[in-house]
């Protein structure tokens, strides 16, 4: 026999020429054989220890959401395996490629209902674009780097079943591995018909918009110079918040529930919509895209042309060479009163904004909060935003420029993703300022891995928005006229919990409290966590305005705007009248 190598290190190595960084993960007996290669490689590999599987999970997926490459966590069999499922989910509905290994007893063991073993591979058949359990040592390198090429090619999660045994064996050293000469697809370049059949739709419409997505992503200049050129107002799915300027005059926030005004209003009343590089459920159902109207959709996936809306003009193509063509074979557009009425209305929306953010009153609101982040904020942060009404007022609250960087857990929706999300941020990117938001629900469920902020010495802003209540769900509630229950929390001293983990704690309950609090949170060394007492309201239901003379009577206004303290807030008819919209 020739040459060999540790079967279980050969599997680092091709880690190692898939640029991984980071491993997270808990050791466990069945996983032993894994963690022995990570301790050898550990110079080439950083194993970040967390304090729950879940965790890692959710670090892995939201280094592949920030970063475009592979997350990998790994968990041991049973209960450690099990513990990945609310992260590999999240990877799986926000399409990002993630790698789990996962533990097994040893081949000798298997098929003896052993201590710990489950059929592994039926548990992660739903939630995997490849799935296998390693039959040999001599394998093991191999189906890691198959399952590394599924992930970034389905842009999803495999998974990858160790015995324990095979990765302790020596195998022959000739293995390889396909990292270093992965190359990125070439995306396609649209029809130049089917680009002139898009710009004769868009000329014959009164109220166009563009409904962007993550596909957008990178593409910055060309989407604004689109808009611009085009005079199309643009809303823009939750996770692709701060791909364009929030500051952009054409720049209509998000849709639906967690969203803003204007982005459902424009919506509403768009008679054409232009959607690139987006996968929108509620676009269906919840019928924010109007099925009469004229629909145009850009995309690099077959299968989702057509998926949320019938298409009229389809373009199987890249968005930012389409955008470019878009902009290239069309006429400037000198005026469109629809989008001057989409800008005058979201003055409007931010005027509001600002005034709620401006409130010094106490207890202390959410905009006060937010007003503080945006006030410390370095204009290159990642700001790994929880599940919850936290989602939502990060979207209206955050002032972001595309330097920055968001994450959150979108279709999936998990509560706890902050703070896994806040670690796999700052590992990635060490010389940021990185802010976990999340409300005092999620918080408690995952706040355990403060300790691993700690360990890893991480200097992250943990804000937890404390009012004793799950309130998005209690929001819910009232819609569907039930009574209230199960929605109250009981409440903690966070700040206190931190300091017993290692971390610095504070608490902040007036605004004198809150302005020292993030004064002395960027300055320190190490995690943060800045307990803030806020008043437990809700956030304006975009959704379910009650603004227009027009759909509601006058007591309804006026108690919608005194519940909101709305009043200066203008239903979205009274610009389009202004503009003479027709």
């Amino acid at each position: 026999m020739g040459e060999t190598i540790n079967a279980g290190i050969a599997m680092m190595k091709v880690l190692e020429d898939w640029d991984v960084q980071q491993v997270y993960g808990i050791p466990g007996g069945s996983i032993n054989s894994t963690m022995d290669a990570l301790r050898v490689e550990k110079d080439k590999i950083a194993y970040i220890q967390v304090r729950h599987e879940e965790i890692g999970a959710f670090a892995a997926t939201a280094h592949a959401k920030l970063t475009g490459k592979l997350g990998v966590c790994f968990g041991s069999a049973g209960p450690g395996a099990t513990h990945l499922f609310n992260g590999l989910y999240d990877a799986q509905m926000d399409h990002v490629p993630v790698l789990a290994l996962i533990g097994q007893v040893r081949t000798a063991d298997m098929n003896w209902d052993s201590f710990q073993e489950m059929n592994e591979n039926p548990m992660f058949a739903d939630v995997s674009v490849y799935n296998r359990t390693v039959m040999t040592a001599e394998s093991l390198p191999h189906v890691v780097d198959e399952a590394i090429r599924r992930a970034y090619k389905e842009n999803g999660v495999a998974v990858v079943t160790i015995p324990n045994d095979l990765g302790t064996k020596e195998i022959p050293s000739e293995f390889w591995s396909s990292g270093h000469s992965y190359v990125q697809p070439v995306l396609p370049a649209p029809d130049s018909q089917m680009v002139k059949k898009a710009i004769d739709l868009i000329s014959t419409a009164n109220r166009p918009v563009i409904f962007a997505g993550i596909g957008v992503k990178g593409a910055t200049d060309e989407l604004i110079a689109l808009a611009k050129h085009l005079k199309l107002p643009v809303v823009m799915s939750s996770i692709s918040k701060g791909i364009i300027p929030d500051d952009f005059e054409g720049n209509m926030g998000s849709a639906y529930r967690v969203s803003t005004k204007p982005g459902n209003e424009t919506l509403e009343q768009a008679d054409l919509i232009m959607m690139i590089g987006a996968d929108f459920p509620f676009g269906r159902t919840k019928d924010l895209f109007k099925p009469e109207a004229k629909f145009i959709q850009v995309d690099i996936d077959s299968a989702k042309i057509g998926k949320r809306h019938d298409v009229d003009v389809p373009l199987l193509s890249d968005a930012k060479q389409t955008m470019v063509q878009l902009v290239v074979q069309s006429k400037e557009v000198a005026h469109r009163p629809f989008y001057e009425a989409c800008v005058a209305n979201m003055k409007n929306w931010r005027a509001y904004l600002q005034q709620l953010a401006d409130k010094k009153t106490e207890p202390l609101e959410v905009g006060s909060v937010f007003k503080q982040i945006n006030r410390v904020a370095t204009g290159n942060d990642v700001f790994a935003i929880d599940v919850g009404d936290v989602t939502m007022n990060s979207l209206r609250f955050l002032n972001m420029n595309p330097k920055q960087k968001f994450t959150t857990s979108a279709l999936f929706a998990t509560m706890g993703y902050g703070v896994g999300a806040a670690i796999a941020g700052k590992l990635t990117y060490p010389d940021r300022q990185v802010f976990n938001l999340t409300g005092d629900g999620a918080f408690s469920m995952v706040m355990q891995d403060v300790l691993t902020q700690v360990k890893e010495k991480l200097h992250i802003i943990n804000v937890v928005f404390s009012n004793e209540s799950f309130d998005f769900i209690k929001d819910e509630q009232e819609d569907e006229k039930q009574k209230f229950f199960g929605v109250d929390l009981q409440g903690a001293d966070y700040a206190m919990i931190a300091q017993g983990m290692g971390a610095l704690g504070i608490t902040a309950c007036t605004h004198e409290e809150l302005v020292a609090a993030f004064d002395t949170a960027i300055k320190v060394e190490g995690p943060v966590i800045i307990d803030v007492k806020i008043r437990n309201n809700r956030p304006l239901p975009a959704e379910k305005l009650q603004l227009d003379p027009a759909t509601n009577s006058a007591q309804e206004i006026a108690d919608f705007k005194r519940r909101y303290e709305a009043e200066a807030l203008q239903p979205f008819s009274v610009y389009l009248n202004e503009f003479e919209v027709e």
